[in-house]
């Protein structure tokens, strides 16, 4: 069980030193693209956000709240999925999506502490927040709060999110 804790720990800390490089004052020169392309972590979702032509939007001014999923929730997800989605025949779909992980305006953790919501995002739809106990989105955990970025907030989250 202790080694378990300890590849637990070290998984953890290899997302989480990465982006504390950039939770100071570092990071508040990066948008929230630059912020995921420099972690390392999230290059399935970087991909993505290029193969939906949505790059541009997250380096806008903003402010946004994203709940990104790191390239383990990819993986998680059915093979060929994300393969099929990145298909210049898929960009709508794949919008859609993506879009169903941003909220406009930046939401700290501190801000939802406590309480259920169900905000719409940027495609229309609505997520599930239970911030009562940790905090959950629509059945994914947020697995780091809080990384700032100079035109939002990112909250690492260990699923992706289907609309």
């Amino acid at each position: 069980m202790s080694s378990l804790r300890s590849i637990t720990a070290v998984l953890l800390l290899s997302i989480i030193v990465p982006f504390s490089a950039f939770a100071g004052g570092h990071g508040m020169k990066k948008d929230i693209v630059d912020v995921a392309v420099a972690n390392g972590s999230f290059k399935t979702l970087v991909a993505a956000l290029k193969a939906a032509g949505l790059v541009d939007t997250l380096k806008s001014k903003g402010p946004f709240t994203v709940f990104a999923p790191t390239d383990a929730a990819f993986a998680a997800l059915p093979k060929g999925t994300v393969k099929t989605l990145l298909k210049p025949e898929n960009k709508k779909k794949l919008q859609a999506i993506l879009k169903h992980h941003v909220l406009v305006g930046a939401v700290p953790s501190k801000a939802i502490a406590g309480k259920t919501l169900s905000p719409a995002t940027v495609n229309g739809t609505k997520l599930k927040i239970d911030a009562t106990n940790g905090v959950m989105v629509s059945g994914a955990k947020v697995v780091i709060a809080d990384v700032k970025a100079s035109n939002g907030v990112i909250h690492v989250i260990d699923k992706v999110l289907l609309p």
